[in-house]
């Protein structure tokens, strides 16, 4: 993950201009969008990284020497909407959580009702 993170840090800061002016985030495309911000340090026992576009794009992670991974990321959708994502990388997988992201639909009444019933009526093997 960490040779990922390079890599693409690198990718971004030869195929870019860095600047620091004020730039109106709206008014610039994605296409010809630039690094505003790009901050990395990788580190034998871990990384950071942040990085800033004039798209606007935006996202941060850390990572551990145990392979842990907490991030966020976000941007504005071409319907003006923000989006924004927080993640972890773990032992469990990809966990991300954000406005964007869907969501499970309730659990229904009756179903919620039989778990019930199981737990209050556990089954009792006859040997």
């Amino acid at each position: 993950m960490i040779k990922f993170v390079i890599v693409l840090a690198f990718v971004a800061v030869s195929s870019s201009k860095h600047h620091s002016s004020g730039v109106s985030h709206a008014s610039v495309d994605d296409g010809n969008a630039e690094i505003i911000f790009l901050d990395i340090d990788v580190r034998p026992n871990g990384f950071h990284y942040g990085l800033e576009t004039t798209s606007p794009f935006r996202a941060v992670a850390s990572g551990d020497d145990h392979g842990n991974i907490h991030g966020d990321f976000e941007w504005i959708s071409p319907e003006g909407e923000h989006v924004a994502v927080k993640y972890v990388a773990d032992e469990y997988g990809y966990q991300p959580s954000g406005n964007a992201l869907p969501t499970s639909p309730p659990v229904p009444a009756a179903i919620l009702k039989s778990l019930e019933y199981i737990r209050n009526h556990p089954h009792h093997d006859q040997h």
